[in-house]
């Protein structure tokens, strides 16, 4: 039997072989990656082209018994060398949450691990930071590559003993004028938010509804779903459509992309009022700048 001494050649021979394998192994993973998501678009193409959203769009949602995930997949009229570009860059994800309506503020911090989004997430309304709930995001570009992107936020916990969330971003190349992005936003909860979620869906929250239709009604209208399922597809939308706004307003001199950004989340949203509609234009603006100038004080005294 042959033996392999350390060392040795036959050591440094195997020890290449090992590398050299790892390598080959590891190389086709982002064009797997790409081909997977490339794929999913061709499955779509008819829903895609045909559904309410009035846009190239499809949304699913799923629960278990102690998760609950959105998944938007999208056609973007935009080359994936602006998008990919664009949407790398921890500021870059700051200047995207904040058009959310409850996101608060949105900071980046450097940790040994690396960049993290100190995000405060809070109510419909203008609020003082410490009664809004921190949560801190690690980032992550897990895959840079010249036709896929893919970015991970990950939260350990949140309120009400939430935990696990995750937002990720993927984003292919599709030909040389258009892209193909999946968002996915997830996170567990336990027996406190569930009973929660239930109260608030039983009062406040009673008339919400999401974007899945599950039947008809007498007048042959659309029943929309409604519970934590609900809940988590219309958070999805509307970090989608904080991501189609950053997106859009890129076209746009530096100086107005913030005002267009804003007007453009508050456009999309207004499109689904059965579902998003919680402030006026007037309301949504006044709040969000004020927040933004916050947000840019607190990050000057830094």
């Amino acid at each position: 039997m042959r033996r392999f001494l350390p060392g040795g050649a036959g050591c440094l021979q195997w020890l290449g072989a090992a590398v050299l394998l790892a390598l080959l192994l590891a190389a086709p993973v982002y064009a797997e990656d790409a081909e997977v998501l490339r794929a999913r678009h061709a499955a779509l193409a008819e829903q895609l082209g045909d559904n309410p959203f009035q846009r190239p769009l499809h949304l699913e949602s799923r629960q278990t018994d102690d998760t609950l995930q959105g998944d938007i997949y999208a056609l973007i009229e935009q080359p994936y060398a602006l998008v990919g570009t664009a949407l790398q860059g921890s500021a870059h994800w700051c200047d995207i949450l904040i058009l959310h309506l409850n996101v608060k503020s949105c900071r980046v911090a450097s940790s040994p691990e690396g960049d993290v989004l100190r995000i405060n997430i809070g109510r419909k309304f203008e609020q003082a930071l410490a009664d809004a709930y921190l949560f801190e995001f690690a980032y992550r570009v897990a895959t840079a590559a010249p036709d896929f992107l893919q970015v991970l936020l990950d939260a350990k916990e949140g309120p009400l003993g939430t935990s696990r969330y995750r937002i990720k971003l993927e984003v292919v190349a599709l030909d040389a004028q258009r892209s193909f992005l999946h968002l996915s936003y997830s996170y567990a909860y336990g027996m406190a938010a569930r009973v929660a979620t239930q109260g608030y869906l039983a009062t406040l929250g009673r008339n919400k509804v999401g974007f899945s239709i599950v039947g008809r009604n007498a007048e042959d209208q659309p029943v929309y779903i409604g519970g934590m399922r609900g809940v988590v597809e219309r958070n999805t939308m509307r970090y989608y459509l904080a991501i189609e706004a950053y997106l859009s307003a890129l076209a746009e001199p530096p100086a107005a992309r913030l005002e267009k950004r804003l007007d453009l989340w508050q456009s999309g949203v207004e499109q689904y009022p059965a579902q998003l509609h919680e402030l006026e234009r007037d309301q949504y603006l006044t709040m969000k700048r004020k927040e933004i100038q916050r947000q840019r004080a607190d990050a000057a005294s830094e």
